[in-house]
């Protein structure tokens, strides 16, 4: 299972206990991915989806916050019907009793409280939302398919100080998240903890995993320079050597030389301790610089 499906599979199972917060997560599901019509004096509800966790978490709604029997509402593949919907349904969920709109807005009455806007982003999330594999990128997003829907969510998301951002994409309209941070944050309102945990554990191994690279990776970059450093004061040495003659040298430049040539792997601490008397770091490489000056006079 991918791990977006089992964040779906910890929410389908997480049933807060006040109503109100039932209601407003039954509310997500119905306005993201229902619609009601009239028929025949009643009205006809269906849910479309394709996960059957969301079927099954609003089963569970209907039943607890309307003693709705599930012998009464049908599960046909995809689908979740109840073919007689009764008006108390469309009272609690602040549905227009004309237009039975259910791709608008969710009416705020339903999400004035810190816990209903967390079980409406949890019903949003099981309904429209959906998440990257973490091991590969950090991503989480949700599908609406009116502007309204896009508005509303990322104001619902901002409110818990995380932040969200919102692009158009062909005729929907997509509310993501980017940041492995806000993903946590994110699954820490709509109450995903075991998931945040898994979560968390991978984004320590990959930022280590990062750190390491990093680290390894400016080890050799820093190796190479030294290599690189050593190899031209070695040929400037050399030319010197060569073309000038060592006895031309001052003690403190021809001692210096020799040492070098001695140990042409060293560091320049390391080749000031080999230096009588012994130089720091900065007089080694001011009498290597000297060096290197008189090599460019030569090769002029």
């Amino acid at each position: 299972m991918s791990f977006s499906g089992t964040v779906k599979e910890e929410l389908a199972a997480h049933v807060d206990a006040p109503r109100h917060c039932q209601l407003a997560e039954l509310a997500a599901l119905l306005h993201f991915c229902g619609s009601i019509c009239e028929v025949d004096g009643g009205f006809h509800l269906s849910l479309e989806t394709e996960n059957e966790a969301v079927i099954r978490k609003c089963f569970t709604l209907l039943e607890k916050t309307f003693k709705i029997n599930k012998a009464g509402m049908q599960d046909r593949g995809r689908r979740l019907l109840e073919d007689t919907v009764e008006k108390k349904v469309i009272q609690a969920l602040h549905l227009d009793e004309e237009e039975m709109v259910l791709q608008a807005p969710v009416n705020s009455l339903l999400i004035k409280n810190s816990c209903c806007a967390r079980a409406f982003l949890r019903g949003a999330f099981l309904g429209i939302g959906s998440m990257s594999d973490p091991e590969k990128s950090y991503h989480l997003e949700f599908v609406c398919s009116e502007r309204r829907q896009a508005v509303q969510l990322q104001d619902i998301i901002q409110e818990f100080q995380i932040e969200a951002k919102s692009i158009r994409r062909k005729k929907y309209y997509v509310v993501y998240l980017k940041e492995g941070a806000a993903i946590v944050d994110l699954l820490n309102v709509i109450g995903a903890h075991v998931s945040l945990m898994n979560l968390e554990n991978l984004r320590i191994v990959k930022e280590m995993r990062n750190s390491v690279n990093r680290r390894v990776n400016c080890e050799t970059a820093n190796i190479s320079k030294t290599v690189t450093a050593a190899s031209k004061q070695i040929e400037d040495i050399i030319l010197i050597r060569d073309k000038y003659g060592f006895e031309n040298l001052p003690d403190n430049l021809r001692q210096m030389a020799e040492v070098r040539l001695e140990y042409p792997d060293a560091a320049l601490k390391e080749l000031g301790g080999y230096l009588d008397p012994t130089v720091g770091k900065s007089g080694v490489n001011h009498r290597l610089r000297r060096l290197s000056e008189i090599a460019e006079r030569i090769r002029l």
